[in-house]
């Protein structure tokens, strides 16, 4: 393809008009247009186009003006005048005048091949004038030789004023960030800080773009948060651009922004004849002083290449369309284009079989290029557009050539909806722009003018209630009001709501918890000092008047979260910390600006008046015990036993516990304190609200940050590895660990401590003289978890033997088999006498209801044996005595213990 420039006539001018922004390039270049009878103008935004085609409508009339974008077109039946987006400009059609606006995009590695080619080749019959930065003067010059080049000074000077943090910006000013999450976060921001911000981003609609400027320009609020996209044209009434990053995203990887694009944005500080600032928010920093001065001056480097990529394109299959895209430049002042959205979508659906059948001839081919061009607004980088393009390829090659228009109702209904928060909207808005562009093909749909009004109509409601989302997001009225009386210096007029909400000027700023004070979390380090004052003057008689009714409210009316925190009506207002003692935690006030020590200190009275009671009333027997006069012995047990808060083990006990005597037991019994053989605990501390109490005193007085726990009530659960001894006995059970025969792992039961009581003693009364296998019925005192069980009887002292699959364990005193054959030992009898231990090898087994042999049948488990069998007559046999008690209780069902061999 050839570079040269279409040669100009006699009477043709091209002129380029450079200069840095706000030197009234596109103002010359209208009137220029208008002062001829036909012309055309190219923008580099569907904004652009649309801002300049409402103004020339106001000099013109609507039926001389068109607007022509992608996505958008309005053509009264013979209009004059053109305002085009540079991609949509009908450059074939004759015009007298023709101007490209913002030209140094001829650079850009995405967008800037379509500028390239309108420098070298769009030209107005009389008049062309290109518009853009004085980077392209040696370019425009190489390429263009014979255009005259015109510079325009600035009107007003630019100044950097340094870094700014965002509450010291001053009004009328512009935040700039290169992503809508950072748009987002930075009017977040401003609207806390400063009452609101009007917020533009690139891929707005004009409808709602030209709402959100509005606010702005009619002084609703007094900030705007944008993307780079104001620095293209948009003409606003700022006075200050701040920077909140200095990186932007090329379609690549991140880079730092040029000098030339610094510039390009902070221009539109200072309209016309009044000068303008730019700088940096804090998160930034300081721009170094060479871009500074670049900027100041309007000085940047000269662009060195242009973006380019082949016109003449060869139409006769996709592979050679595809050849003919990828051609190399012709001068070395142009440099291939990044492959585009177009190109990308034409080498992936030329891979389809269905498509690459279809694409046999010129036009078929043609056209495939046609749909592939479809712009995908969202931006999605994936297979859901591709999968658009092909199905649009599809049905305009099949049938009449034209898309359905069921089918195209189905997927324009779908889009039809407002609900949904901002990024939801957007991207409905951008999917109905695709829609729009495919509407605007003429030869595409039946009626297209129904399809364009339809989809016009859902992109203008779609506009209306994304408006309205950025604006409830990002402006705060009520806020707005506060700052402006605030800066005016006016008097703030406060009070408080019985509810506790505190209003300031009738605005709630804050809520008042118990003695706390919290401020709205709208409210921000800018306007937090005078708000707290107009609050402080608001609370100035509340404060007293609560203290006084804590002092005087029922106990009722005060409760202990399970945090240690002290509530007063549903209001924290102190909490507990650790103390000496573990029944006595210190309790602290919490911190408020409006107490004072003294009544902090009578807070804390009240509250340590309850606080006793209420410990009193569900650990009584521990207080009991504390205070207790005890001889020496019971009493330093008694010791351990508070501290432990009601339960010990008593192997770590076991002597203290044989030292007491008969006098010290009975005392500790009467205190509450039971005996047991494997603990030794208090009862009354064991059920659920004194367990609750005491976990939390636990936590405390270790230091540690009190966690809530699960509760157990069955006889048995097994612990996790966070639930350690300590836990399970706050729980009201023992730890007992031991090992999973076969697996080789580690296992650990937790046993209540009753049911572990009743356990050890029925397994003493029964003292087996050999192996054996439990029975249902002592599996039952382990809540009938025999896994649980085949844990705690080793703890016990019943070690496990045997490898088969039936559990059995040996008496106690034995060891551990480990499987090995038990030769015949003698062990003594619970009266004293030598009893032989049964021998599996070679002894017959016990029946399924034997009994142990020194247990007597007829005695319930827990009662005295007797010393004695009953006298009996020689010649009868023994007549079988009948259990006493309930026959179905678990002790009487040990009777049925059965022997392994």
């Amino acid at each position: 393809m050839s570079t040269a420039p279409r040669a100009p006539t006699s009477h043709h001018r091209v002129t380029a008009v450079l200069g840095p922004t706000n030197t009234g390039k596109t103002y010359l270049a209208i009137e220029r247009m208008l002062g001829h009878t036909s012309g055309m103008i190219g923008f580099p935004l569907r904004l652009l186009a649309r801002e300049n085609y409402d103004r020339v409508v106001k000099l013109k009339g609507r039926n001389q003006v068109a607007l022509v974008t992608g996505e958008e077109k309005i053509l009264p039946p013979n209009p004059r005048y053109f305002l085009c987006t540079v991609e949509s400009m009908p450059v074939d059609r004759p015009v007298e005048f023709l101007a490209v606006d913002e030209i140094q995009l001829c650079a850009d590695p995405e967008r800037g091949h379509l500028f390239t080619d309108r420098l070298l080749h769009a030209r107005g019959l009389s008049e062309t004038m290109f518009l853009g930065a004085d980077t392209m003067r040696g370019m425009i010059k190489s390429l263009v030789p014979h255009a005259e080049v015109v510079s325009r000074p600035r009107f007003s000077v630019l100044t950097y004023t340094g870094v700014k943090k965002l509450t010291r910006l001053p009004p009328r000013s512009a935040v700039v960030a290169f992503s809508a999450n950072d748009v987002y976060a930075t009017a977040e921001l401003m609207r806390r800080n400063r009452g609101g911000t009007a917020v533009v981003l690139g891929a707005l609609s004009p409808r709602t773009r030209n709402a959100q400027v509005q606010m702005f320009e009619e002084g609703e609020v007094d900030y705007l948060v944008a993307t780079d996209a104001i620095g293209m044209g948009l003409n606003l009434n700022l006075d200050h651009v701040a920077f909140a990053r200095l990186k932007k995203f090329d379609g690549r990887g991140m880079r730092h922004l040029s000098a030339a694009e610094i510039g390009q944005i902070a221009g539109r500080a200072g309209r016309y004849m009044a000068d303008g600032t730019f700088g940096t928010t804090a998160n930034v920093g300081e721009i170094d002083e060479e871009t500074v001065e670049a900027v100041e001056s309007h000085r940047f480097d000269p662009v060195q290449a242009l973006a380019w990529r082949n016109g003449e394109l060869d139409f006769r299959s996709p592979e050679l369309l595809l050849k003919s895209l990828e051609a190399a430049p012709p001068n070395p002042q142009l440099t291939r284009a990044r492959d585009a959205e177009d190109y990308q979508a034409l080498r992936s659906l030329a891979r389809d079989v269905e498509i690459a059948e279809l694409a046999r001839d010129r036009g078929a081919v043609r056209l495939l290029w046609e749909v592939c061009q479809i712009p995908d607004f969202r931006k999605m980088i994936s297979d859901e557009h591709l999968k658009l393009l092909s199905r649009v390829y599809r049905y305009l090659m099949r049938g009449e050539g034209r898309l359905p228009e069921d089918w195209v109702a189905k997927q324009i209904a779908a889009i039809d909806r407002i609900d949904g928060d901002i990024d939801s909207l957007i991207a409905r808005i951008a999917h109905i722009r695709t829609w729009t562009y495919i509407t605007h093909r003429g030869d595409w749909l039946a009626e297209n003018a129904h399809w364009q009004e339809r989809a016009r109509a859902i992109e203008d409601r779609l506009s209306d209630a994304l408006h309205h989302g950025l604006t409830q997001r990002f402006v705060d009225r009520r806020t707005a009001t506060l700052v402006k009386r605030m800066k005016d210096g006016a008097e703030l007029i406060g009070a408080v709501k019985r509810d506790g909400d505190v209003l300031v000027e009738g605005e709630y700023v804050g809520r008042l918890q118990g003695f706390r004070f919290t401020l709205d979390t709208e409210a921000t380090v800018d306007n937090a000092r005078p708000l707290l004052a107009a609050a402080r003057r608001a609370l100035a008689s509340e404060i007293p008047a609560r203290v006084k009714r804590l002092e005087q409210d029922d106990d009722s009316v005060f409760s202990l979260d399970d945090k240690g925190g002290l509530i007063w009506r549903g209001a924290p207002v102190a909490r507990l910390t650790p103390a000496a003692e573990v029944l006595q935690p210190k309790i602290e006030v919490i911190d408020s600006d409006f107490l004072d020590g003294a009544q902090k200190e009578r807070i804390r009275k009240r509250l340590a008046d309850w606080l006793d009671r209420y410990t009193r009333k569900r650990l009584g027997t521990l207080f009991q015990l504390a205070e207790a006069e005890l001889p020496a012995q019971a009493r330093g047990l008694a010791f351990q036993l508070v501290e432990a808060l009601g339960v010990l083990k008593r192997a770590d006990v076991a002597g203290h516990a044989r030292r007491l005597s008969r006098a010290e037991r009975k005392a500790l019994s009467d205190l509450g304190v039971r005996l047991g053989r494997e603990s030794i605990w208090l009862p009354a501390t064991q059920r659920r609200a004194p367990q609750r109490l005491k976990r939390l005193l636990a936590a405390l007085h270790r230091g540690e940050v009190p966690e809530e726990t699960p509760e157990h009530s069955a006889e048995v659960f097994w612990p996790d590895r966070a639930t350690d001894e300590a836990a399970c006995r706050l729980l009201g059970y023992q730890r007992l660990d031991g090992a999973r025969r076969g697996r080789g792992e580690s296992a650990a039961v937790a046993m209540r401590l009753d049911a572990l009581e009743r356990l050890s003693v029925a397994m003493r009364k029964l003292s087996p003289a050999g192996p054996f296998t439990p029975t249902a019925a002592l599996a039952q005192l382990a809540g009938g978890d025999r896994a649980a069980l085949a844990v705690v009887l080793p703890a016990l002292g019943y070690p496990r033997t045997g490898n088969g699959e039936t559990v059995a364990f040996r008496p106690r005193g034995t060891g551990d088999a480990k499987g090995a054959k038990p030769s015949a030992r003698r062990s003594r009898g619970k009266r004293g006498k030598a009893v032989q231990a049964e021998n599996p090898a070679t002894e017959k087994p016990a029946p399924a209801n034997a009994v142990p042999q020194n247990a007597a049948p007829d005695t319930p488990l827990g009662e005295k044996q007797p010393d004695k069998k009953p006298p009996k007559k020689p010649s009868e046999k023994p007549a079988r005595r009948k259990p006493r008690g309930d026959p179905n209780h678990p002790f009487a069902k040990l009777r049925e213990l059965t022997f392994q061999k």
